[in-house]
């Protein structure tokens, strides 16, 4: 399932910093994030697999502090396709610019989602997939993902599901790939509590190709963790490098550093609200 590698994406992109930094591909303009007719744009996050929206809990927490509205939506994690519409249909119920979040497969969510949608202003991908059409989720990891170097038997625990498409299983991360590999800055505990309140992921959701790649047209932030053994830097180097995107590298951290770390996260995305004017 997690078999295909990242062929498709250069691997031309430039080297990992000794600590935290940002690389600018692209020149935003910054501003207070109020757009010319007077409104705040409104944030919302997409979470990834094997998790929930309360993975934002502390970017909520922050931004609302400063006056934003966000939203943390529920991700079905069955389907890039279905999921994308799921999201879709929620951004067509909000008025003004849109700053669309995704973390890990949240990534490919927002990356279907926003096409079509001229309120969508920026995309953050935060430890995210950002894939081209035709490209699966599953195919975005890294060929240096732990995700690449352990058979599916050692990584999880299958199950079926009512209502699955022929053949696909619903997926839960086995604890010690999820405290060790997945949750890997986070203390021993806490990485515990999360493995046990993991949503389960569809296989489909990773098989699935996206139909279409909004970070062709719609400005984009990538903020990648150096220390993300689920999906690598050196994939999500590429896929920033090829969306343009503006960069910033965290300097350890894990996939879950939107948990761990989210004061530097809420950075990103306030960079992107300050593009919109």
């Amino acid at each position: 399932m997690f078999s295909a590698g990242c062929s498709a994406l250069s691997s031309s992109a430039p080297a990992a910093p000794s600590g935290p930094a940002n690389t600018t591909s692209s020149t935003p303009s910054v501003s207070t994030g109020v757009n010319a007719g007077g409104a705040r744009p409104t944030v919302v996050l997409v979470h990834g697999a094997w998790a929930d929206a309360s993975s934002w809990a502390g970017e909520v927490k922050s931004l609302q502090a400063s006056g934003y509205t966000v939203r943390a939506i529920a991700n079905p994690l069955e389907n890039l396709t279905t999921d994308s519409e799921t999201v879709a249909d929620f951004l067509k119920t909000i008025s003004g610019p849109i700053v669309l979040v995704g973390h890990s497969y949240g990534g490919s969510v927002i990356t279907n989602a926003a096409a079509g949608n001229p309120n969508v202003k920026a995309l953050v991908y935060v430890d995210a997939a950002a894939p081209d059409v035709g490209e699966t989720n599953g195919s975005l990891s890294g060929a240096d993902s732990i995700l690449k170097h352990r058979s599916d038997a050692q990584l999880f625990d299958q199950l079926p599901y009512p209502g699955a498409p022929a053949g696909a299983m619903g997926l839960y991360l086995k604890e010690d790939i999820f405290v060790t590999n997945f949750a890997n800055d986070l203390p021993k505990e806490t990485a515990q509590q999360l493995w046990a309140s993991q949503r389960a992921a569809s296989t489909a959701a990773f098989e699935t190709p996206s139909q279409t790649a909004a970070w062709k047209t719609i400005p984009s932030w990538y903020f990648l963790s150096t220390g993300d053994q689920i999906i690598t830097p050196t994939s999500e180097r590429a896929m920033a490098q090829r969306a343009h995107s503006t960069v910033t590298e965290f300097n350890g951290g894990s996939h879950l550093t939107l948990i761990s770390h989210p004061d530097a996260v809420t950075t990103v995305i306030q960079s992107a609200i300050n593009s919109i004017h």
